[in-house]
Protein backbone atom coordinates (compact mmCIF):
# COMPACT_ATOMS: atom_id res chain seq x y z
CA UNK A 1 0.00 0.00 0.00
CA UNK A 2 1.45 3.41 -0.84
CA UNK A 3 2.35 5.65 2.13
CA UNK A 4 -0.27 8.68 1.02
CA UNK A 5 -3.25 6.00 1.12
CA UNK A 6 -1.79 4.41 4.46
CA UNK A 7 -1.95 7.65 5.93
CA UNK A 8 -5.48 8.68 4.82
CA UNK A 9 -6.69 5.02 5.75
CA UNK A 10 -5.32 5.55 9.29
CA UNK A 11 -7.07 8.82 9.08
CA UNK A 12 -10.49 7.18 8.33
CA UNK A 13 -9.43 4.92 10.72
CA UNK A 14 -9.41 7.85 13.62
CA UNK A 15 -13.00 9.12 12.26
CA UNK A 16 -14.62 6.03 12.45
CA UNK A 17 -12.80 2.92 13.36
CA UNK A 18 -14.54 3.53 16.77
CA UNK A 19 -12.21 0.87 18.44
CA UNK A 20 -9.62 3.52 18.45
CA UNK A 21 -12.22 5.60 21.20
CA UNK A 22 -13.04 2.63 23.23
CA UNK A 23 -10.79 3.52 25.92
CA UNK A 24 -12.82 7.04 26.57
CA UNK A 25 -16.54 5.12 26.33
CA UNK A 26 -17.64 4.43 29.58
CA UNK A 27 -21.59 2.92 30.18
CA UNK A 28 -24.25 5.60 29.86
CA UNK A 29 -24.72 8.83 32.18
CA UNK A 30 -25.90 12.04 32.45
CA UNK A 31 -24.70 14.29 29.73
CA UNK A 32 -24.78 17.50 32.39
CA UNK A 33 -20.87 16.44 32.99
CA UNK A 34 -20.06 15.52 29.53
CA UNK A 35 -19.66 19.07 28.20
CA UNK A 36 -21.99 18.57 25.72
CA UNK A 37 -23.65 22.02 24.87
CA UNK A 38 -26.76 22.92 26.09
CA UNK A 39 -29.94 21.94 23.52
CA UNK A 40 -27.82 19.52 22.12
CA UNK A 41 -30.30 16.41 22.51
CA UNK A 42 -33.36 16.47 20.35
CA UNK A 43 -36.35 18.26 22.13
CA UNK A 44 -39.91 18.47 20.64
CA UNK A 45 -40.46 21.69 20.10
CA UNK A 46 -44.42 22.98 20.57
CA UNK A 47 -45.53 23.05 16.80
CA UNK A 48 -44.62 19.54 16.43
CA UNK A 49 -46.56 18.70 20.18
CA UNK A 50 -49.75 20.45 18.79
CA UNK A 51 -49.00 18.69 15.78
CA UNK A 52 -51.18 15.29 15.47
CA UNK A 53 -51.87 15.97 19.16
CA UNK A 54 -55.42 14.43 19.35
CA UNK A 55 -53.49 11.38 17.09
CA UNK A 56 -52.96 7.63 19.18
CA UNK A 57 -49.43 7.51 20.19
CA UNK A 58 -47.09 5.18 17.70
CA UNK A 59 -46.01 2.43 19.41
CA UNK A 60 -42.24 2.80 21.02
CA UNK A 61 -40.21 -0.69 19.99
CA UNK A 62 -38.70 -2.64 23.03
CA UNK A 63 -35.19 -3.09 23.63
CA UNK A 64 -36.25 -7.01 21.90
CA UNK A 65 -38.20 -5.49 19.55
CA UNK A 66 -35.47 -3.46 18.01
CA UNK A 67 -33.38 -6.39 18.30
CA UNK A 68 -35.88 -8.45 16.12
CA UNK A 69 -35.75 -5.84 13.36
CA UNK A 70 -32.33 -5.05 13.29
CA UNK A 71 -30.16 -6.13 10.59
CA UNK A 72 -28.71 -10.04 10.91
CA UNK A 73 -26.51 -11.85 8.61
CA UNK A 74 -28.01 -12.46 5.25
CA UNK A 75 -30.22 -9.68 5.03
CA UNK A 76 -27.82 -7.67 3.13
CA UNK A 77 -26.56 -9.65 -0.31
CA UNK A 78 -22.66 -9.35 -0.52
CA UNK A 79 -22.57 -7.51 3.28
CA UNK A 80 -20.94 -9.18 6.44
CA UNK A 81 -23.61 -8.19 9.52
CA UNK A 82 -22.04 -8.84 13.11
CA UNK A 83 -23.48 -6.80 15.86
CA UNK A 84 -21.49 -3.92 17.05
CA UNK A 85 -18.91 -4.82 19.89
CA UNK A 86 -17.53 -2.53 22.70
CA UNK A 87 -14.68 -2.14 20.55
CA UNK A 88 -17.19 -0.13 17.73
CA UNK A 89 -19.87 1.89 20.34
CA UNK A 90 -18.71 5.34 21.28
CA UNK A 91 -21.32 7.35 23.84
CA UNK A 92 -22.70 10.91 23.10
CA UNK A 93 -20.69 12.30 25.91
CA UNK A 94 -17.46 11.71 24.76
CA UNK A 95 -18.75 13.39 21.56
CA UNK A 96 -18.68 17.10 21.09
CA UNK A 97 -18.45 19.79 18.20
CA UNK A 98 -17.29 23.13 18.52
CA UNK A 99 -20.36 24.38 17.21
CA UNK A 100 -23.33 23.77 19.72
CA UNK A 101 -26.05 23.10 16.83
CA UNK A 102 -23.57 20.70 14.96
CA UNK A 103 -23.92 18.01 18.08
CA UNK A 104 -25.93 16.17 16.65
CA UNK A 105 -24.22 15.65 13.18
CA UNK A 106 -21.40 15.04 14.95
CA UNK A 107 -23.06 12.03 17.10
CA UNK A 108 -24.82 10.44 14.43
CA UNK A 109 -21.96 10.53 12.39
CA UNK A 110 -19.64 8.60 14.91
CA UNK A 111 -21.75 6.09 15.19
CA UNK A 112 -23.43 7.67 18.97
CA UNK A 113 -27.14 8.09 19.96
CA UNK A 114 -28.71 11.35 19.40
CA UNK A 115 -30.78 12.17 22.37
CA UNK A 116 -32.51 10.08 24.76
CA UNK A 117 -33.67 7.35 23.21
CA UNK A 118 -35.66 4.08 25.33
CA UNK A 119 -33.76 1.52 23.57
CA UNK A 120 -31.10 1.03 20.80
CA UNK A 121 -29.35 -1.78 18.55
CA UNK A 122 -26.57 -1.25 16.18
CA UNK A 123 -25.01 -3.11 13.70
CA UNK A 124 -21.38 -3.06 11.73
CA UNK A 125 -22.26 -3.78 8.21
CA UNK A 126 -19.09 -4.12 5.81
CA UNK A 127 -19.54 -4.63 2.12
CA UNK A 128 -17.60 -7.63 0.09
CA UNK A 129 -15.01 -6.73 -2.11
CA UNK A 130 -15.99 -8.02 -5.68
CA UNK A 131 -13.89 -11.06 -6.30
CA UNK A 132 -10.50 -10.49 -8.12
CA UNK A 133 -11.64 -6.80 -9.06
CA UNK A 134 -7.84 -5.49 -8.39
CA UNK A 135 -6.47 -8.30 -10.95
CA UNK A 136 -8.27 -6.54 -13.86
CA UNK A 137 -6.69 -3.34 -13.89
CA UNK A 138 -2.49 -2.77 -14.41
CA UNK A 139 -2.53 0.20 -13.38
CA UNK A 140 -1.91 0.52 -9.59
CA UNK A 141 -4.16 3.50 -8.30
CA UNK A 142 -7.03 1.74 -9.75
CA UNK A 143 -5.95 -1.85 -9.05
CA UNK A 144 -5.29 -0.49 -4.78
CA UNK A 145 -9.39 1.04 -5.33
CA UNK A 146 -10.43 -2.08 -6.56
CA UNK A 147 -8.63 -4.01 -3.57
CA UNK A 148 -10.42 -1.67 -0.51
CA UNK A 149 -13.29 -0.88 -2.48
CA UNK A 150 -14.95 -1.67 0.72
CA UNK A 151 -17.35 0.38 2.75
CA UNK A 152 -17.86 0.12 6.46
CA UNK A 153 -21.59 1.22 7.70
CA UNK A 154 -22.65 1.76 11.68
CA UNK A 155 -26.16 1.23 11.62
CA UNK A 156 -28.32 2.26 14.57
CA UNK A 157 -31.82 1.91 15.47
CA UNK A 158 -32.88 4.12 18.17
CA UNK A 159 -36.44 4.11 19.59
CA UNK A 160 -37.73 7.30 20.95
CA UNK A 161 -40.59 8.15 23.40
CA UNK A 162 -43.44 10.55 21.91
CA UNK A 163 -42.28 12.58 18.57
CA UNK A 164 -38.06 12.04 19.82
CA UNK A 165 -37.94 10.41 16.42
CA UNK A 166 -39.59 13.11 14.60
CA UNK A 167 -37.87 15.25 16.34
CA UNK A 168 -34.25 13.96 16.00
CA UNK A 169 -34.82 13.93 12.18
CA UNK A 170 -35.75 17.55 12.07
CA UNK A 171 -32.65 18.45 14.36
CA UNK A 172 -30.41 16.68 12.35
CA UNK A 173 -31.80 18.07 9.32
CA UNK A 174 -31.33 21.63 10.30
CA UNK A 175 -28.05 21.34 11.91
CA UNK A 176 -26.80 19.92 8.71
CA UNK A 177 -27.77 23.07 6.82
CA UNK A 178 -26.96 25.29 9.82
CA UNK A 179 -23.58 23.34 9.78
CA UNK A 180 -23.00 22.71 5.92
CA UNK A 181 -20.07 25.18 5.84
CA UNK A 182 -18.25 23.23 8.52
CA UNK A 183 -16.93 22.68 11.99
CA UNK A 184 -14.87 20.92 14.55
CA UNK A 185 -15.64 17.36 16.00
CA UNK A 186 -13.87 16.46 19.00
CA UNK A 187 -14.49 12.56 20.03
CA UNK A 188 -12.39 10.96 22.87
CA UNK A 189 -10.21 14.05 22.37
CA UNK A 190 -9.37 13.37 18.96
CA UNK A 191 -10.17 16.51 16.73
CA UNK A 192 -11.40 16.04 13.20
CA UNK A 193 -12.59 19.34 10.83
CA UNK A 194 -15.88 18.89 9.15
CA UNK A 195 -14.69 20.65 5.59
CA UNK A 196 -18.57 20.97 4.26
CA UNK A 197 -21.51 18.99 4.44
CA UNK A 198 -23.74 18.25 0.99
CA UNK A 199 -27.08 16.92 0.71
CA UNK A 200 -27.56 13.68 -0.46
CA UNK A 201 -30.63 11.77 -2.11
CA UNK A 202 -32.25 8.84 -0.19
CA UNK A 203 -35.48 6.96 0.40
CA UNK A 204 -36.31 4.70 2.67
CA UNK A 205 -38.67 4.75 5.80
CA UNK A 206 -41.81 7.41 6.56
CA UNK A 207 -38.83 10.16 5.94
CA UNK A 208 -35.55 10.13 5.01
CA UNK A 209 -32.37 12.23 4.72
CA UNK A 210 -28.50 12.00 3.79
CA UNK A 211 -25.57 13.54 3.15
CA UNK A 212 -21.94 13.27 2.30
CA UNK A 213 -19.98 14.96 4.84
CA UNK A 214 -16.04 15.93 3.90
CA UNK A 215 -13.37 15.92 6.77
CA UNK A 216 -9.89 17.54 6.12
CA UNK A 217 -7.14 15.66 6.45
CA UNK A 218 -3.26 15.94 6.05
CA UNK A 219 -3.63 14.41 2.78
CA UNK A 220 -6.49 16.63 1.48
CA UNK A 221 -10.21 14.79 2.21
CA UNK A 222 -11.66 12.36 2.78
CA UNK A 223 -15.46 11.54 2.07
CA UNK A 224 -17.91 10.03 4.92
CA UNK A 225 -21.87 9.08 4.34
CA UNK A 226 -24.45 9.77 7.07
CA UNK A 227 -28.28 8.95 6.37
CA UNK A 228 -30.93 8.80 8.70
CA UNK A 229 -34.72 7.30 8.09
CA UNK A 230 -37.65 7.48 10.53
CA UNK A 231 -40.32 4.02 10.43
CA UNK A 232 -43.04 5.61 13.22
CA UNK A 233 -41.23 6.19 16.75
CA UNK A 234 -38.00 4.36 15.80
CA UNK A 235 -34.77 6.28 13.99
CA UNK A 236 -32.77 4.31 11.84
CA UNK A 237 -29.10 6.14 11.42
CA UNK A 238 -26.52 5.45 9.20
CA UNK A 239 -22.27 6.51 9.08
CA UNK A 240 -20.51 5.15 6.48
CA UNK A 241 -16.66 5.65 5.30
CA UNK A 242 -15.11 3.18 2.22
CA UNK A 243 -10.94 2.77 2.72
CA UNK A 244 -10.36 3.12 -1.12
CA UNK A 245 -12.42 6.48 -1.05
CA UNK A 246 -9.96 7.35 2.11
CA UNK A 247 -7.09 6.58 0.49
CA UNK A 248 -7.94 8.51 -2.50
CA UNK A 249 -10.01 10.87 -1.30
CA UNK A 250 -12.61 10.41 -3.99
CA UNK A 251 -16.28 9.95 -3.05
CA UNK A 252 -18.65 6.53 -2.55
CA UNK A 253 -22.09 5.63 -3.28
CA UNK A 254 -24.60 5.83 -0.30
CA UNK A 255 -24.93 2.28 1.36
CA UNK A 256 -28.24 2.54 -0.36
CA UNK A 257 -28.24 -1.82 0.37
CA UNK A 258 -27.77 -1.76 3.70
CA UNK A 259 -30.50 1.08 3.99
CA UNK A 260 -33.03 -0.27 1.77
CA UNK A 261 -32.39 -3.50 3.79
CA UNK A 262 -32.92 -1.80 7.29
CA UNK A 263 -35.89 -0.11 5.94
CA UNK A 264 -37.45 -2.81 4.43
CA UNK A 265 -37.03 -4.78 8.16
CA UNK A 266 -38.73 -1.89 9.80
CA UNK A 267 -41.57 -1.49 7.24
Amino acid sequence: MRPTAIRRTAVAATVMSLALFTAACGSDGDDKDSGKAAGSSAKPSEKAADKGADQPAAKVLTAAELEAVSLKQGDVAGHKVTKAGAADKIDAKDVTADKAACDVVADLLMGAKAGEPAASTQRKVISEPKADAAKDSEDIDEAFNAAFDITTTMTTLAAYEGKGAEETLASLRTAATDCASGFTITAAGEKQKVAKIEEAQVKGGEEAAAWTVTIKTDDGNMALKLVALRQGTTLASFSAMNLAAAGSGKDFDLPTAVVDAQAKKLA
